[in-house]
């Protein structure tokens, strides 16, 4: 059997052909065009000397270069290996040398590091857009004045499609082997049973490209079933809320971070676009976020969970179940999610309905294994189970509810706490918009309870110790946060996760 991801562009430039596929300020683009162009680039790449089996890294925003980049080289049967907008030229190098990349196809823009990178790996680059090195081949010119290629290149199943770089919250960044059966049974399960989307809706592609959720839920689900795709390349809460409005988007994607961003804006503005629905991933999303953004814009958000490692969506509050706010519903069709022992590493055992322990996964969505690290896969993947490292609990009516990392648990005192609850707890105080919690040392108990707080000036004042006082009038004596720490901004991840390593180091010291 021959599949490939680049069908699912190709079938609906038939299928959908004078449909617009993606937006970008003014210019917008059919099916049939978008489809054409990605041949155009996949006979450029090809030229280039890429094949089947080859790899091509993409350091690209959300623009259509993306799209026409990333299908044209799946139409070659090539590998696509997306980067990371905002990494630095060594961590480039990094990526390029350990997925053994032919090729780097970078916006202009982003040459700066990317083409240090580039060099530094002994890897040719092609760029796209305007700007930059102007001595670096602009590909996305010479692609309009080629030949398309003429047929797909054909690839099996489990043949790797696509290679993603983790966080690397522990050591070096590992590359996940995704293949072309995991993203496709993953659209499909997410276009039929999970999503309520059709050819008629319009999505705000504001999640990364380069990203597993934007790409899959947003880009390729969006163009399996023929919808629009609104491109954002860079969010912004302001900007995103005019643009739901002014394209009459029918869908938002977003992590917890966007919903807080568009909430923010709407404090200012009285735009009030109206969605169909919102979807949420990523990280859980507080429940005091969902309850503050169904009041604010009456759209129900349904929340969804998932890895890089399983194509990425696990479960959803799909379609054809009540949604249950707060926890990240049921398991997608195709794919067992159950909860284990966390202490037991060599081999699974599950536990009895509604029990803590960590979140593991088995179905056509667990991702082939990390490349060139088959003691890592081996851990990752036991007895045919994908561990998460998540820890939560499954009820008897099958939603899943996540608690926390299981890394991220504060140990206070021989006490388990989950961050999740306490900024849950947190963030219903009026002076509160974002928080994240978080162990730091501490000589006595072990572990502290810390948090990091932006405040919102129009909720009023408060100090640490107020803050603190509150959060120990809500919470049990061993959870309440005693260190509170105020800040402007938090630092992400590429997918706008919060880095709490990152606010680890930042006040271990203080």
């Amino acid at each position: 059997m021959s599949l490939t991801i680049a069908s699912i562009l190709a079938e609906s430039a038939v299928r959908h052909a004078d449909r617009t596929a993606v937006v970008l300020g003014d210019l917008r683009l059919t099916y049939a065009q978008l489809w054409g162009h990605a041949k155009q680039y996949a006979a450029v790449l090809r030229e280039e000397g890429v094949g089947p089996g080859d790899k091509v890294a993409i350091l690209l925003p959300n623009t259509p270069h993306f799209p026409l980049t990333y299908f044209g080289a799946l139409a070659l049967g090539a590998v696509a290996v997306p980067v990371h907008a905002l990494l630095k030229s060594e961590e480039i190098q990094y990526v390029l040398e350990d997925s053994g990349a032919k090729v780097l196809v970078c916006a202009a823009p982003l040459l700066g590091e990317g083409a240090k990178g580039a060099e530094l790996a002994g890897v040719p680059v092609l760029a796209v857009m305007d700007g930059g090195d102007a001595t670096i081949e602009r590909i996305d010119n010479r692609a309009f004045e080629v030949q398309p290629i003429e047929a797909i290149e054909q690839r099996e199943p489990e043949d790797t499609a696509v290679i993603l770089y983790t966080s690397g919250t522990t050591g070096t960044p590992k590359g996940a082997e995704i293949t072309h059966l995991n993203v496709i049974m993953n659209v499909l399960a997410s276009a039929t049973y999970s999503f309520d989307i059709g050819p008629d809706d319009v999505v705000l592609g504001c999640l990364p490209l380069f990203h597993t959720f934007g790409q899959t839920c947003c880009m390729n689900t969006a163009f399996f079933v023929g919808a629009s795709v609104v491109l954002l390349p860079r969010f912004d809460g302001t900007q995103a809320l005019e643009l739901l409005e002014k394209e009459k988007c029918t869908i938002f994607m977003g992590v917890p971070t966007m919903y807080v961003g568009l909430l923010e804006a709407a404090k200012s503005s009285d735009i009030r676009p109206k969605l169909k629905s919102a979807l949420s991933g990523g990280a859980a999303l507080p429940v005091p976020v969902l309850e503050r953004f169904v009041e604010v814009f009456g759209t129900n958000v349904l929340e969804g969970y998932g890895l890089t490692e399983t194509s990425p969506v696990a479960t959803f509050n799909q379609v054809g179940f009540e949604p249950r706010p707060g926890t990240v519903g049921k398991q997608i069709w195709g794919v067992e999610v159950e909860v284990a022992k966390a202490e037991v590493d060599e081999r699974i055992e599950l536990l009895p309905t509604g029990e803590l322990g960590e979140i593991v996964v088995r179905g056509h969505n667990v991702f082939k294994g990390y490349l060139n690290k088959p003691e890592a896969t081996a851990a990752a993947i036991v007895d045919g189970w994908f561990r998460t490292g998540d820890l939560g609990t499954k009820d008897a009516d099958g939603y899943v509810s996540i608690v926390d990392r299981k890394k991220d648990m504060v140990i206070r005192g021989g006490y388990n706490i989950y961050p999740r609850e306490v900024e849950e707890a947190l963030l219903r105080h009026p002076a509160v918009a974002q928080v994240a919690v978080f162990a730091l040392p501490d000589p006595q108990y072990g572990e502290e309870v810390s948090a990091a707080v932006v405040l919102d000036p129009a909720g009023g004042e408060i100090t640490a110790k107020e803050l603190s006082e509150w959060a120990k009038s809500k919470l049990a004596a061993y959870k309440y946060p005693r260190r509170i720490f105020f800040t402007d901004a938090f630092p992400l991840g590429p997918s706008g996760k919060v880095l709490k390593r990152e606010l680890q180091e930042q006040y271990k010291g203080e």
